[in-house]
């Protein structure tokens, strides 16, 4: 397996499309499916790789439905992805499953090996990740942290308080690190933005986050069913609770490349009927200042387009590290580089 040293190759038909998160899906091929249950729609989705099929979509937002067509492919979801792109590594967490801990510690490993030596920094990329398992976003906090407190998590009384500190060992070895967020990153992956921002281990780039700071427990009361019910909250190492505010980038950064950034309707937990409150109000007003006359983000996504970037966040977050590196590695940075076969598949990450 190679690693993904084509953009295009890593993201899947539907984004390529240009569908978006809280997009509704109307039409499969020019048929409507109202009534059709979620399993029925599915099927009707799916097919041979390498057939056709056209979604009737309406986005929030826009008067008008859109109308999207893409090739079927076989999509294989890996946890965690890595690319070099000239002396950065790129790792992408899409979720938080069982392995992703083990899977970051050996992307940054396959990093290195590839490169034949230490890469200038990292860009990790949390980007409309909504989370998964609490041990796993503690692991991947662990691989850049080598000391201190990652995430708590406090109940109703003074008492009810658990601690979680990361181990010995910085297994990206005191790199710089920036950390792409949006309003797509939530609750585990928005303990990994916290922790590593309180520490001063990353610089916090993109769009503030979710805002999903609160732990269910699930109560089992039968056969069939179950009652999930809020029992803590999370707080990032110096006592912030990312609940409805969410984590504010160190540098806010729009994805410039998306044709609607600055009229598609953004939502994130406080938008959400009957969320749970913070008793800390941050002023939204304040945190949603606004990048959209910034002089830097002045470039349209036809301009971008014709310098062949697809992704501005990315491409602005791989800028910044390299920037480290002088010219040549700001240049080499922003384009993918041709890499030696990923060793990740055979090779264990280090026991913390």
């Amino acid at each position: 397996m190679r690693s993904r040293s084509s953009p295009r190759r890593r993201i899947p038909p539907a984004a390529r499309a240009g569908v978006k998160s809280g997009d509704y899906i109307t039409h499969i091929d020019g048929k409507l499916i109202y009534g059709d249950s979620l399993d029925e729609a599915v099927g009707k989705m799916r097919g041979k790789p390498g057939s056709k099929i056209t979604l009737g979509l309406v986005r929030p937002g826009r008067d008008k439905p859109l109308e999207v067509t893409m090739m079927r492919e076989i999509i294989v979801q890996k946890p965690v992805k890595w690319e070099v792109r000239g002396d950065v590594g790129y790792i992408n967490i899409n979720t938080f499953s069982e392995n992703t801990g083990a899977d970051t510690r050996a992307a940054i490993m396959a990093i290195d090996k590839s490169l034949g030596h230490r890469p200038l920094g990292y860009v990790v990329d949390l980007r409309e990740n909504g989370g998964g398992l609490l041990t796993q976003a503690i692991e991947v906090s662990d691989a850049f942290l080598d000391h201190g407190e990652i995430v708590s998590q406090r109940g109703r009384e003074k008492t009810d308080i658990e601690r979680y500190y990361a181990k010995p060992g910085d297994d990206a070895h005191g790199l710089p690190v920036v950390v792409l967020t949006d309003p797509g990153t939530a609750s585990a992956s928005e303990i990994v933005a916290g922790a590593l921002q309180d520490h001063h281990r990353a610089l916090i780039m993109g769009e503030r986050s979710f805002g999903k700071g609160s732990v269910q427990t699930v109560l089992q009361l039968g056969p069939e069913t179950a009652l999930r019910l809020t029992t803590a909250r999370y707080f990032t190492p110096s006592g912030r609770s990312v609940q409805e505010g969410g984590i504010e980038p160190d540098i806010k950064v729009p994805q410039l490349t998306d044709p609607d950034y600055k009229s598609r309707p953004v939502f994130r937990e406080a938008d959400l009927r009957k969320h749970l409150i913070n008793e800390v109000k941050a002023d939204n007003a304040v945190l949603e200042e606004d990048t959209k006359t910034d002089p830097r983000f002045s470039q349209t996504p036809d301009q971008l387009k014709k310098q062949g970037i697809d992704d501005f966040q990315l491409y602005y977050a791989l800028k910044t590290v390299a920037r480290l590196g002088g010219p040549v590695q700001v240049a080499a940075a922003t384009k993918p580089r041709p890499v030696k076969p990923d060793p990740t598949d055979t090779t264990k990450a280090p026991a913390k």
